[in-house]
């Protein structure tokens, strides 16, 4: 909302400073979001008369000028308005001066080879309008030398506030003006429309056929009209706040608009046929509006119309057909009351954004639609002539206004802040409430222009941001616990980390769609009906994704067929194995291509590594250590799901709980996706990752043995379909105390093995704690793994 100083003073009496205004709006909630003082933007511009004025020698449209500034120097500029003349006075700005409608900083400059030494300004250069059709024709009496600013008056600072959207009020400058003057930084000026004789032709009947969406709808004929140009002050401050002035009719209600926030519409008369009906728009049916554009309609919207059709969208916007122009001679103005949730609506849904929308969807007061009119009348009275007729009401203008009981003492028990009886009488007041004071509660009924009052509370607040939100005496807050509690979740903790993790692995995090294609989600495990979507954005889009993996593997086949080789993308987000809330899973998954490897990126002197399996399992380990996961216990098992290679890729589990995936992708999977030849990736589920125990258990602390370990190999042979990690599992609980470590060296398929088995080659590590192990001990040790491992696996000692 923005509006002038003296706009601003056409209603409240104050000799309070700009500062003074301003700091006293942000204290009241109506915050200051910027001053532009024009003064200052303008103190450099000197009226100058042109005292020459001859053709450029080198152009036809250029003249050379002899400017006289008013210090007795003559000055050279070179001038392409069309207006340029001898004798003519205007405004003239020196080298160095800043030109606010262009933006640039003025300096002396060669125009086609001859020499300018400053410019004679156009309305716009200065940021006063937007003509530029010719430099400004001041008339000959102005005071040559004299500051533009100091005769013109142009330099009323512009303040803009921020309005919140209860505030509805406040969407006029009369509102403003009535807030400050409660706050007591002067007096509210009274509102008195000079009297005027309706005497004139009645306007055409009002029928409405949509009372749930108007109200009330009166209109007015005004006959003999002049129409033209506003008058100067009125423009200059419509151009001020950012409003093109059009004409006098228009402005006047584009002027009410912000003056007292009662927006009105005037049609041209004699483009009206018939009498004008309130209705619900027909399904299907068009409008052109006055900014050219033409909307389709809907039941749902509310319209003016007359015989020729929609005449006026209502609350939002007139119509192009009945707009008034400079050959208007008579003209209806009309001054309504509409359904705010019906024009928040109808406006997002044709994305019309008018300044009558923004006060109409907000609520604007209700008992000022007759005195709106009669303010608009005079005002057009005024500047066009003619001769107003008697209103026309139809329905009836509602009584808005709400009755609170109000405890006097209620101010301090929500505020604590001690105002007294009478202050708080007075602060309701002047704001306009109406205040019936008893003993003990007192009645307080509301004023029209604030609906967005409807409690006790309402009351508090106004009285305390009046009398001042500072005198609020600071409390400190109760520390209810020494140590706040946690405020994420296990889950969110752990997203945050292993982005981290993943991003100190060397990968680039991506965010890639939840949707896929249906080709791509069954060949990532899904593509089930349930999960495919009703209204997809695009072909390409139809199935939530069963995978973070599909998008990645998109990702990096986009990126490489645009020359960037070499990647290691991850993700963190959300996939789905159903359409109920337990299938939807989160899930961290990364895919690299290339060389780009944990170790290393690109081609290296000391050699041309590809990723491969391994690198993917580094990826997914190090994302299960980052979030807690118990790394040293996970089993990894051959059966990944079909989309990987089926002899380089792993399964990472906890028992028959599958953490997560490991390894190349299948060949056939990125054939049918275009996508790289060799690409290794990973993907681990964060909810299947046991939360960490709330509770520690009570360990031993750790001693480290003085004593040397002793090794021992062992050579099985075993089936051919025996796991190596079943050998090594038997191994280590065959002696707990003293078998600390249990690793396979050696795989053997050959000469001295038969066909079908395997030799299978570990290492145990045994650690003594107390005393040094003799041949005996070691003998038995050696015994029981031997025998733990033939009876876990069926194994054989091989010879």
């Amino acid at each position: 909302m923005k509006f002038t100083l003296s706009w601003l003073k056409d209603h409240l009496e104050t000799d309070a400073s700009i500062d003074t205004i301003v700091d006293q709006l942000t204290a009241i909630g109506l915050e200051v979001e910027g001053v532009e003082d024009r003064a200052a933007a303008l103190a450099p511009f000197r009226i100058a008369r042109v005292v020459d004025a001859k053709q450029h020698p080198n152009a036809d449209r250029l003249r050379v000028l002899t400017v006289d500034p008013g210090d007795g120097s003559a000055v050279q500029v070179v001038c392409g308005a069309p207006n340029a003349r001898a004798g003519l006075v205007g405004v003239f700005a020196a080298p160095g001066t800043h030109i606010p409608g262009t933006g640039v900083d003025l300096s002396i400059g060669s125009i086609r080879g001859v020499e300018s030494r400053g410019m004679m300004l156009s309305e716009r250069e200065m940021g006063l309008s937007e003509d530029h059709d010719g430099i400004v024709d001041l008339p000959q009496d102005a005071p040559v030398g004299t500051p533009y600013v100091e005769w013109a008056d142009v330099g009323d600072p512009v303040i803009e506030i921020g309005v919140t959207p209860n505030r509805a009020d406040c969407l006029g400058i009369r509102g403003i003006a009535r807030d400050l003057a409660a706050a007591g930084l002067g007096t509210l000026k009274s509102l008195e429309v000079a009297p005027f004789a309706a005497d004139g032709s009645p306007a055409p009947t009002v029928t409405i056929a949509a009372d749930d969406l108007c109200p009330a709808f009166a209109l007015r004929l005004i006959e003999g009209v002049s129409n033209g140009p506003s008058p100067d002050w009125m423009q200059r401050r419509l151009v001020s706040i950012g409003l093109r002035p059009i004409n006098a009719l228009v402005d006047v209600t584009n002027y009410l608009t912000y003056d007292v926030g009662r927006p009105l519409h005037v049609f041209d008369a004699d483009k009206v046929a018939g009498d004008l009906v309130v209705r619900r728009a027909q399904d299907g049916e068009r409008f052109e509006a006055l900014d050219t554009r033409t909307y389709t309609l809907s039941p749902e919207m509310v319209v003016i119309a007359d015989d020729n059709g929609v005449e006026s969208l209502g609350g939002i916007m007139g119509g192009e057909a009945s707009g008034s122009s400079e050959t208007t001679t008579r003209v209806l103005v009309e001054s309504a009351l509409w359904d705010p949730i019906n024009i928040a609506r109808t406006g997002r849904t044709l994305g019309i954004h008018s300044d009558a929308r923004h006060r109409f969807e907000r609520g604007v007061d209700a008992e000022f639609t007759l005195p709106g009119l009669d303010y608009a009348t005079r005002l057009i009275l005024d500047l066009c002539g003619g001769t107003a007729g008697p209103v026309q009401l139809a329905g009836a203008v509602p009584d808005t206004a709400r009755t609170i009981a109000f405890p006097a003492t209620e101010v301090a028990r929500l505020s604590g802040l001690d105002v007294d009886e009478e202050k708080q009488a007075e602060v309701l007041e002047r704001l306009g409430f109406a205040v019936t004071r008893a003993e003990g509660t007192w009645t307080v009924r509301t004023p029209s222009w604030r609906a967005d009052v409807e409690g006790k509370a309402d009351l508090v607040e106004e009285i305390v941001r009046i009398v001042g939100i500072d005198d609020v005496a600071p409390m400190p807050l109760v520390r209810v616990d020494p140590v706040a509690p946690k405020v994420l979740t296990t889950l969110q903790q752990r997203i945050a980390t292993v982005r981290r993790a993943l991003a100190s692995q060397g990968m680039t995090e991506a965010v890639t769609w939840s949707f896929v294609s249906h080709e791509d989600a069954l060949a990532f495990g899904g593509g089930q009906s349930s999960l495919q979507l009703a209204n997809p954005i695009a072909e390409a889009l139809s199935d939530m994704r069963p995978s973070l993996l599909a998008g990645l593997v998109r990702a990096v086949t986009r990126n490489v067929n645009r020359g960037h080789p070499d990647l290691a993308l991850f993700e963190v987000g959300q996939v789905f194995a159903g359409d109920e809330p337990a299938d939807q899973t989160t899930q961290a998954a990364g895919v690299r291509q290339g060389r780009n490897t944990p170790a290393t990126l690109g081609r290296h002197w000391d050699g041309d590594e590809t990723a491969d399996v391994f690198d993917a399992k580094s990826d997914i380990m190090a994302a299960l250590t980052a979030i807690g996961g118990p790394a040293d216990r996970a089993e990894i098992t051959r059966d990944a799901p079909p989309h990987y290679h089926p002899g380089r890729s792993g399964t990472l589990r906890l028992g028959s709980n599958i953490l997560g995936h490991f390894g190349e992708l299948h060949p056939a999977v990125l054939a049918a996706m275009d996508a790289p030849e060799r690409l290794v990736a990973f993907e681990l589920t964060m909810e299947k990752v046991p939360e960490p125990r709330r509770k520690a258990t009570k360990k031993p602390n750790y001693s480290a043995s003085q004593l040397m370990p002793v090794r021992r190999d062992f050579a099985f042979v075993v089936p051919e379909d025996i796991d190596a990690r079943a050998i090594t599992r038997a191994a280590r609980s065959a002696r707990k105390d003293l078998v600390s470590d249990v690793a396979v060296f050696d795989v053997y398929r050959g000469v001295g093995v038969p066909d079908g088995q395997k030799s299978v080659a570990v290492e145990a590590v045994l650690q003594p704690k107390d005393r040094t192990l003799t041949d005996d001990d070691i003998d038995k040790v050696s015994a029981d793994i031997i025998a733990a491992v033939t009876k876990a696996t069926g194994a054989t000692l091989r010879a």
